[in-house]
């Protein structure tokens, strides 16, 4: 039997969705904060509207109003009543949001900038991003990855972190480390 089609109101209880905007909340005040900080290279006589923290700046004020926007919902939308008990299909989704999170944290802590090449570090970050994620899909009795998967993931992984080494550096012409 299908699953009911939830609508969006029903889809988060209000006190998910209100830890959520404060996790937005503070990433774009952090962000904000962040760019505010930025060298603004006015001793280069630099166009203000060119600085380097402008983008990161604007990111961070459009979280910060969205994530005040998803607060006031779920204030609305009754943030004392208790939430229902969590499905294994909720728990789930949410072992594996932690999993992508570790894996990012992973990659900016870790992988990037300690004396890897930019393109190494992306390539093994992409590579166990795609293992780890199509190996947590996969049925429990067929967790088991096939070689043919472990080329195509190493191919992605490498593809795409020279692809974006190559943008960045020569399109953007940012030096990335």
């Amino acid at each position: 039997m299908a699953d009911p089609v939830l609508t969006d109101d029903e889809h988060q209880p209000p006190r998910s969705d209100f830890r959520d905007a404060l996790g937005w909340i503070v990433l774009g005040g952090a962000t904000l904060v962040g760019s505010l900080r930025m060298d603004r290279l006015e001793a280069q006589n630099i166009n203000p509207v060119t600085v380097p923290g402008l983008l990161p700046g604007l990111l961070g004020l459009v979280m910060l109003l969205l994530g005040g926007v998803l607060a006031l919902r779920s204030w609305r939308r009754g943030l004392a009543q208790p939430d229902a008990p969590r499905t294994e299909h909720q728990r789930e989704e949410r072992r594996r949001i932690w999993i992508v999170i570790g894996l990012c944290v992973g990659y900016a802590v870790v992988l990037v900038g300690h004396g890897l090449p930019f393109w190494l570090a992306s390539s093994i970050y992409v590579t166990a991003a795609i293992l780890i994620l199509q190996r947590l899909h996969a049925d429990p009795q067929q967790r088991r990855l096939t070689p043919r998967a472990w080329v195509k993931a190493l191919a992605i992984g490498i593809l795409s972190a020279v692809i974006t080494q190559l943008v960045f550096q020569e399109l953007f012409l940012v030096h990335l480390p």
